[in-house]
């Protein structure tokens, strides 16, 4: 050997520091010396990996595959790494190091299962993270298979990622080590992160920590809403609870792990009790005192028993690097604020990335209006809001009234407080003027343009984002990348965002005045039966597209790959650039197949009533021919305007399909995968030019997201300042309005809303808060949710009703359901907190009431 460092040692050897163990050995062997519940174990030493490296005669080839790495050429590090993968792959372990770590393995019990975990002497150090970037094997049994966890750990120190990381952060190669950490295995029933601060704007007198069923990795993949807690740091009570849809558990399976679907039961079941949160919090506290600076820690539970699996510094830990960042533009003064309308098209927490190209095509959409200096929408906890504020006054310097700002906005923002209750902001009326009028001619007179293009626009668009897709992804150079962002990406994004602005534009007189024309002309119920039905020929309406497209599907009319390039840019989530798309998931049309199969009134079904009505009305309307031209007219303007936005829609959400391969493949390029999804377009543009100073904002970001993404929705209607955490932890909290003045009285247990789609039924409720629970509404029964948007479309046939918290008129919810002939009653404000799943309710969709006939 070419060291006399031992090949295996102790966990809590006081040898094991980071030049003998690596970051992760010598932070567990810390703790388990302070008497921390780590589980036992042994480290395989840096000394064993140099021994590999000599005995094989790895070092000078390993070397020379490395020499041609350049820290501007991520295509470099992929060739460094497959050449030494292929070194590693050709030699055996030696003898001596083999012997020793089965020794040390047989001392902790017979073929006991541990994890293996890659610990690199450049990992988990204070100022540098490079955590996730080395493998970790779990439950693994056997000797033979722990050698072999053992040596992928040792190459895992070679993967394309970590040979960029350290070439960016000044790491010799040669100084590169790898520890190894072999430990009992924790069947944990339940696991989390906790961090020792709250960087969503808690401060440091706060401890958060995340909890789920089963191994955490669900949780530190980011493949779960795990429980939020929050505890007080001096007392150790609990400041806040909030209970996560925990979908998805990684559980123990042969030797190794999986993931499966989280038991209905525990889904919504709190993870902690509340003494657990506090020990836990206690925990963090120590270790905090242990490092002398904050920490994140992983922890486990295992029957009763909670287990401290890794722990760290937390890096990057000021207001510049993202900690404390609130992402909260109600702070900015007493405003009304409102999630309607835009808000079921941007359902999510927004990463960075995705609020970054937000900014940079809303200003081009006519509503809400914005001005140099005078924005019309911002965030709240990280979550889309217009300023109703900022466009009532807007509008009053332009001749509105607030009186009928308010009559004008409700088919668009849902319903609002009077006219009174809507706090104005003193704008300078000339300079406003003089701002206003040439931008709203600009607006106008590029909108009418493009309402002329957009059919060709939406007929050619999706091959132009399948081209952008491939043309992104063949892309081998940082800088190169940049520069399609400014010759190709943006252009394109900011074509979309425009068609989508023409359609609401131009179309806008026929989308709200039409239906109330139409219902003085006909009446009410003749109005809505007519204005369905928008499905007819190629002219489809892009929110039941998915629908439909299912239904050819099954018949044979279409393939699999037709389907999918139709419809696999549009989901729930599809203006979130973090998530997947529906076409990146292999099992996304099967689950989709599976989720119509059953269902007893299929949507062909729905829309051949819908049908039969029309044809009943027009031939009642064909004794009155006048009435029936001029409501024929009506019905036509309608059609076409509401085909219009919806195709734009679509085609928009395609665009961001192209924005997240463009992030994706940047995270490539630069070795820095999902973390670009936490820094702002700018940023990223820095980063691919090789400044990467942005990137220590990200770990307080990325806990900003999980800590609201924790949140409950907040209130469709917002005046004043809000703090969503404190919000959300008040157990008399209204999901419908907040005053920061407390003026508002407890909601009572009136349900009323719009009306969405005329009808009456009578159902079982379903409160469903998201869309991958969906699967719990059964045939006839009534759907009760905060919002929908076309994620939901494939359930809508099980549905007797259709309710909801946020919507208008024009809402996803009301336009679907209207053309499946289901009753809906959209912007209630607060049905999923007055309404239970097992409730039998009673839902008027054209009178907008819902009434409670028997509690569960």
């Amino acid at each position: 050997m070419s060291t006399q460092v031992p090949l295996v040692m102790a966990l809590d050897d006081p040898a094991g520091v980071l030049e003998t163990v690596g970051g992760k050995g010598a932070s567990l062997g810390r703790l388990a010396r302070a008497g921390f519940a780590v589980p036992p174990g042994f480290d395989v030493t840096t000394g064993a990996y140099l021994d590999f490296l000599e005995h094989g005669g790895l070092r000078e080839p390993m070397m020379a595959a490395l020499s041609g790495v350049d820290v501007m050429d991520p295509v470099t590090f992929e060739v460094a790494s497959e050449r030494i993968s292929a070194l590693f792959a050709r030699r055996a372990m030696p003898a001596a190091t083999a012997a020793a770590i089965v020794r040390a393995y047989a001392a902790l019990g017979e073929e006991v299962a541990v994890a293996v975990r890659s610990s690199a002497t450049a990992e988990d150090l204070p100022g540098m993270s490079a955590a996730g970037q080395q493998d970790t094997y779990l439950n693994i049994r056997g000797a033979d298979s722990v050698l072999d966890a053992v040596r992928r750990c040792w190459a895992s120190l070679w993967t394309p990622r970590a040979i960029g990381y350290r070439a960016r952060h000044g790491v010799v190669a040669d100084h590169a080590q790898m520890g190894v950490v072999v430990q009992q295995f924790v069947p944990a029933d339940a696991a989390g992160v906790l961090f020792t601060v709250n960087p969503a704007g808690g401060g440091r007198d706060q401890v958060v920590l995340n909890a789920s069923w089963g191994l955490g990795e669900a949780i530190v993949g980011g493949q779960v809403t795990p429980d939020i807690v929050v505890v007080d740091r001096a007392g150790g009570g609990i400041i806040d609870y909030q209970v996560g849809s925990k979908a998805v558990m990684t559980v123990p399976a042969g030797t190794g792990t999986t993931d499966q679907d989280t038991p209905a039961a525990l889904r919504d079941t709190a993870v902690l009790t509340v003494g657990e949160a506090s020990e836990l919090a206690g925990v963090g506290l120590a270790i905090e005192d242990l490092y002398g600076q904050p920490a994140d820690v992983e922890w486990a539970r295992a029957e009763g028993k909670l287990f401290v699996v890794q722990a760290r510094p937390v890096t990057g830990l000021t207001a510049a690097a993202g900690f404390g960042e609130q992402w909260n533009d109600s702070l900015d003064g007493d405003y009304l604020w409102s999630n309607g309308n835009l808000g079921e098209a941007l359902p999510d927490v927004m990463t960075p990335a995705t609020w970054s190209f937000i900014e940079l095509f809303m200003p081009r959409e006519i509503s809400p209006p914005t001005l140099p200096g005078y924005k019309g929408w911002g965030r709240i906890g990280g979550r889309f809001y217009m300023n109703v504020s900022m466009s009532a006054s807007l509008g009053r310097v332009a001749g509105i009234s607030v009186r009928r700002f308010v009559r004008l906005s409700e088919p668009v923002f849902g319903t609002l407080p009077p006219a009174q209750e809507i706090p104005l902001i003193r704008l300078p009326r000339w300079r406003v003027i003089r701002l206003m009028v040439p931008v709203f001619a600009t607006t106008m007179r590029r909108a009418r343009m493009n309402h002329k293009r957009l059919p060709e626009f939406v007929a050619v668009a999706p091959g132009r984002c399948d081209e952008l897709r491939a043309e992104i992804e063949r892309v081998d150079d940082a800088s190169a990348l940049a520069d399609a962002w400014v010759s190709q990406v943006q252009p394109f994004l900011l074509e979309a965002a425009d068609m989508l602005s023409a359609s609401g534009a131009v179309g806008a007189r026929a989308l709200l005045a039409v239906p109330k024309r139409l219902a003085a002309l006909v009446g009410e119920a003749d109005a809505a039966i007519l204005l369905s039905g928008q499905v007819a020929g190629d002219a489809q309406l892009a929110s039941l597209g998915p629908l439909t497209g299912l239904a050819k599907l099954a018949r044979g009319d279409i393939d699999r790959a037709a389907f999918a390039r139709l419809y696999g840019h549009r989901g729930s989530h599809e203006i979130e650039v973090s998530v997947p798309r529906p076409a990146e998931d292999a099992d996304w049309i099967d689950r989709e197949l599976a989720a119509v199969k059953d269902t007893a009134r299929s949507a062909e079904d729905l829309l051949a009533i819908q049908e039969t009505a029309r044809r009943a009305v027009w031939d009642r309307l064909g004794q009155q021919p006048r009435k029936a031209a001029a409501a024929r007219a009506m019905v036509a303007r309608w059609a076409e305007a509401v085909r219009r936005r919806e195709g734009a829609r679509s085609e928009l959400a395609r665009a961001f399909w192209v924005l997240r391969v463009w992030l994706v493949r940047a995270g490539e390029l630069t070795g820095h995968g999902d973390d670009l999804f936490f820094l702002s377009l700018p940023e990223t543009l820095d980063v691919l030019h090789g400044d990467e100073s942005p990137l220590p904002a990200v770990p307080g970001r990325k806990a900003t997201y999980q800590t609201y993404c924790s949140l409950p929705p907040y209130p469709a209607l917002i005046r004043g300042r809000f703090d969503p955490v404190r919000w959300a932890a008040d157990p008399d909290r209204r999901a419908d309005y907040y005053d920061e003045r407390g003026t508002i009285a407890p909601a009572d247990d009136t349900i009323t809303g719009l009306a969405g789609a005329s009808g009456v039924a009578d159902g079982v409720a379903r409160v469903i808060s998201e869309v991958e629970d969906a699967g719990q509404l059964s045939d006839g029964e009534i759907l009760v949710t905060t919002v929908t948007n076309i994620g939901w479309t494939p359930i809508f046939p099980r549905a007797a009703a259709v309710v909801t918290d946020v919507g208008a008129p024009l809402s996803h919810a009301a336009i679907v359901a209207r053309e499946l002939g289901i009753p809906a009653v959209v912007g209630c404000g607060n049905a999923t907190m007055q309404l239970h799943s097992g409730d039998r309710i009673r839902v008027d969709g054209g009178k907008g009431t819902v009434e409670v006939l028997h509690r569960a």
